[in-house]
């Protein structure tokens, strides 16, 4: 999802280094536990890893999802996962994972980005919840021809601006949060009358608003928009844009806000009355539903990017999944986990599947071309390389209503919607479709 600017300036490139070699060891450990059954002396498959491990993006997602990628490794190393996913490795192949800080902004990351392919020589890169790191990286990866899965980030720019044969993306983009959360919106609010918006001021914020604008005045034209606030990223004061909110008499306030930004948003509005004067959706808001259980008020409209975390299918990858995070690390994965779980298993399915049933390891041209187009298993359920010419993930999502019920966060009203009915089809832009072919589920 997302960071169009620097989220802590100053961070020095030591500290990323620091976070390479504190990991050695692990991926040392990835590397040489998982030989296949037949004792085959295969290769590792190095990953570089870039998520947010320090700053405020780092605890509500960077680091969840580091957790996961581990998680995973391992599992899928050990050949511990559910079936399809059963046999060791990526056709025996060890994982070796080499993380990266994602902190800094685009200038920094475009240089890490050429330091894992040109000095570490990686074989892959994995990474980035920065939306606006996403759209830096992307032309880079198609520059040095390196096969690049973006596991989360979230502006639909990446596909709908420009073709790419090296990078893939295997969550569904944001135009499906902010549809899906339009036709919760008019569905559970049929006298909406008025809207309001707080989005950060860059590419992940600015598409969520005018996805989510331009689907509500397709769905009920009659809606006014009071006011739109567009903070600047990681801003984490916000009494000027409340004292906006509160004055704007909204029905629904629309916030795609993320990471700390969320909870610094939570924090001060919650106290000053605004989500009891208003409905608030928060597209994003599933990671600090646990965290913030106490200060998010009953009646807030929560989204997980898909469905992940509480909206999650009960199949068997999602109940190893969950049972095992959990085990692990005391507390449930977020969608951010999801999202990195679907990374790693959707590039294992494209691995073996290029590499058919020879033992030689494939080619990155023969991946990408699995990769192409591919429905794979998630703990989300099926994924769909629908868009961007078989590059850019489809996903259904789903939408509810939190209550906080024995001391405990749940959500109810829960509503689900086809990946289908909430993601544009194939070659048409996001905002050209809504306005032309949205609709109401069974309309």
């Amino acid at each position: 999802m997302k960071a169009g600017v620097s989220l802590k300036k100053g961070i020095r490139r030591a500290r990323s280094r620091s976070w390479i070699g504190g990991m050695a060891a692990g991926v040392i450990a990835l590397a040489a536990g998982a030989q296949t059954p037949a004792k085959v002396e295969a290769k590792p498959v190095k990953i570089g890893l870039v998520t947010f491990l320090s700053g405020p993006a780092a605890g509500p997602f960077g680091v969840p999802a580091r957790n996961g990628a581990e998680l995973l490794a391992e599992a899928i190393n050990g050949g511990k996962l559910p079936a399809p996913y059963a046999t060791p490795g990526l056709g025996g192949a060890p994982i070796a994972l080499v993380f990266i800080d994602e902190a800094g902004g685009p200038t920094r990351q475009v240089s890490e980005y050429r330091d894992l392919v040109q000095r570490q020589n990686v074989d892959l890169v994995i990474g980035y919840i920065s939306s606006g790191d996403c759209l830096a990286i992307a032309p880079v990866a198609e520059e040095l021809k390196k096969l690049t899965i973006l596991f989360d980030c979230g502006t639909p720019r990446i596909f709908e601006d420009a073709a790419h044969k090296y990078v893939f993306r295997t969550d569904a983009h944001a135009a499906m949060d902010s549809v899906a959360a339009a036709l919760y919106v008019v569905e559970n609010k049929p006298n909406l009358k008025k809207v309001a918006g707080i989005n950060q001021n860059y590419a992940w914020g600015q598409d969520s608003w005018n996805d989510f604008e331009a689907s509500l005045k397709t769905l009920k034209p009659s809606v006014q928009v009071a006011t739109s606030q567009m903070p600047t990223l990681g801003a984490g004061q916000y009494g000027a844009e409340i004292s906006a909110l509160l004055s704007s008499t909204a029905d629904v306030i629309h916030s795609s806000l993320w990471g700390g930004d969320l909870e610094a948003f939570v924090l001060q509005a919650a106290p000053r009355g605004l989500f009891k004067k208003s409905t608030v959706v928060l597209t994003a808001g599933e990671p600090a539903m646990f965290k913030l259980a106490k200060q998010i008020p009953d009646g807030t409209i929560i989204g997980a990017r898909g469905s992940h975390g509480v909206f999650a299918p009960d199949n068997e990858l999602n109940r190893w999944f969950r049972r095992a995070y959990e085990d692990r690390y005391s507390i449930p994965p977020s969608y951010a986990t999801y999202h990195m779980a679907q990374a790693l298993l959707g590039l294992k399915a494209a691995y073996e599947k290029a590499q058919g049933g020879s033992r030689n390891p494939p080619t990155a041209e023969q991946i990408i071309a699995s990769l192409e187009g591919l429905s794979f298993d998630s703990p989300s359920g099926t994924v769909k390389m629908a868009l961007g010419k078989g590059h850019q993930a489809i996903e259904g999502t789903a939408y509810g209503t939190f209550k906080l019920q024995n001391g405990q966060p749940v959500l109810t009203n829960i509503k689900r919607y086809a990946a289908e009915a909430v993601n544009p089809p194939e070659g048409v832009k996001t905002a050209d479709w809504i306005k032309s072919s949205l609709k109401r589920p069974g309309s």
